[in-house]
């Protein structure tokens, strides 16, 4: 764990030390993010920290990773980087969704054909296990999309996607450590290490937001990790210590909080009969803030949220697909019920205390 740690404190301090410089350049620059309708933060905010993220994990990864292991880790790498050049073009200029869409699926075919990272089974799930060739490029291009554009959608609070994000890394990470997937661990670490600098600038009050720069590359890594765990877990042999029986289950586990509100939205949005691509106040986090929790309080009750599922998950490593799943979606659902019941009560007080008061 030695050389984890010691890339964790690498990407850390890199990006520690960039944050500061990027604030004070976007500000000079006015690349910033000025408050609007949708916009919950109230004061003009920079919105390009992702670029220390990048900096800080890339460096990193490039000290401790050995140079004679970047085999597949340097597509890995190009993949990222044309997922950060994207995203800091729509944080200076806006891009149209289309264009997004295309640089995302060129990344992804970066890692899909020249590291063969690809979904090759559904490890069980609803009894299968082998897929058709066509199906496997099919279904891994939609997993990375979608993980990509989840964790871009959940960032819109301060401090919540990198807090879901260090999460997410930190259960990968020790998963692949004690898997005896160094690399892919040094990688997580890499990345851990720099979101934690940033997010002691991104805690309400924010100064910085990492904005499609970050978000995007933070997504795009979990997407390959995710689908990495997946086919790695599965092969492992059934006796061995660290083996999830249920592949699917607990990768959505690790990322639920963006699958959920994703999903969320996308079916909110459609009962309204508006387009999913439509953006709104409809997510998870406004949710919460209606019930009157602060931005910090948001953000704490959602990644514990994700602690318990992840827990969840470890607790019952043994059980299968199925069980997993269905555990999922029941607890999901009941949670969203739950806090749409919750919203729906204090506005119906509130309407009661207007006409008290008319």
């Amino acid at each position: 764990m030695a050389l984890e740690l010691a890339a964790a404190t690498t990407s850390f301090v890199i990006a520690f030390l960039v944050v500061p410089v990027i604030i004070k350049y976007s500000l000079l620059k006015n690349l910033v993010d000025i408050p609007g309708r949708r916009k919950i933060h109230k004061k003009v905010t920079p919105s390009m920290g992702g670029i220390a993220i990048f900096f800080g994990f890339f460096i990193s990864s490039l000290i401790w990773i050995d140079l004679q292991n970047w085999g597949g880790i340097k597509f890995i790498m190009v993949a990222l980087f044309v997922i950060f050049f994207i995203g800091v073009r729509d944080d200076l200029v806006p891009l149209k969704w289309m264009l997004k869409l295309g640089g995302q699926i060129m990344a992804a075919s970066l890692v899909i054909f020249l590291i063969d990272l690809r979904i090759k089974s559904f490890y069980g799930l609803f009894g299968v296990y082998e897929l058709p060739e066509f199906a496997t490029y099919a279904i891994t291009y939609m997993t990375i999309i979608v993980i990509t554009n989840s964790f871009n959608l959940i960032d819109g609070l301060d401090g919540l996607a990198g807090t879901i994000a260090i999460i997410s890394l930190l259960a990968f990470g020790v998963w692949f450590y004690v898997a005896d997937d160094i690399i892919f661990s040094v990688l997580a670490f890499s990345m851990l290490g720099a979101i934690l600098a940033f997010l002691i600038f991104n805690w309400e009050p924010s100064e910085v937001f990492m904005g499609d720069t970050g978000a995007l590359v933070i997504g795009m890594t979990l997407a390959i990790m995710a689908i990495h765990f997946m086919d790695m877990n599965f092969n492992l042999p059934v006796s061995h210590p660290y083996r999830f029986s249920a592949s699917i289950g607990t990768v959505i586990c690790i990322i639920i909080i963006p699958l959920v509100d994703t999903l969320r939205i996308v079916i909110l949005r459609l009962s309204k009969r508006q387009s999913p691509f439509k953006p709104d106040k409809s997510h998870v986090h406004h949710a919460l803030m209606r019930l009157g929790l602060s931005h910090g309080q948001t953000t704490l009750f959602l990644g514990g949220i994700q602690l318990v599922f992840i827990t969840g998950a470890v607790i019952f490593h043994h059980y299968s697909e199925r069980y997993i799943l269905t555990g999922v979606v029941v607890l999901s659902l009941s949670l969203s019920l739950l806090l749409d019941k919750l919203i729906l009560g204090k506005l119906s007080v509130k309407d009661d205390l207007e006409e008290e008061n008319a």
